[in-house]
């Protein structure tokens, strides 16, 4: 690493040390030539994957919309802050478990129904009437309809 005090090209390591989690080394660091310390922080670089809209255009992954649009869902439910961002984190840590460069979003957004499914089933239907556009009431009817069949199948 090079010395931001004389610009040397390399500097050695005196102390590595874990930080926040477990999810960033801290290094004590000392430049060979002018004996200056400065500390660094490296962070693992984690490249979300693109996604493949139904149009064919791809987009970087935006946590923010992933956030919004499920707020949205959960808007005035009883769901605590702590199980929306557990929630979203899962989501995020298995879009990044899929390895894959470009995930559809028709597979995010099941992703996304399955979880919202799991916290609350209004927010599920509300995300889902988005979601599968429904063109009319008889459509958001059926789907319900379908949802209490297999809601009473389970119990």
């Amino acid at each position: 690493m090079f010395c931001p005090f004389c610009h040397a090209p390399d500097t050695r390591v005196i102390d590595s040390r874990l930080v926040a989690d477990g999810t960033q080394v801290r290094r004590r660091r000392e430049c060979i030539e002018c004996k200056e310390r400065l500390t660094s922080f490296e962070v693992a670089e984690l490249l979300m994957p693109k996604v493949m809209k139904r149009d064919g255009c791809r987009d970087p992954f935006n946590e923010d919309k992933l956030r919004a649009g499920m707020q949205r869902a959960l808007e005035k439910r009883p769901i605590s802050a702590e199980q929306f961002e557990a929630s979203v984190s899962a989501l995020i840590k298995k879009l990044r478990a899929t390895g894959e460069r470009e995930v559809s979003s028709q597979l995010l957004g099941q992703w996304v129904m399955e979880s919202l499914q799991a916290l609350d089933p209004v927010a599920y239907v509300r995300f889902a009437s988005v979601y599968w556009d429904f063109k009319d009431v008889d459509a958001f009817k059926e789907f319900v309809d379908q949802l209490n069949q297999s809601h009473s199948e389970v119990q």
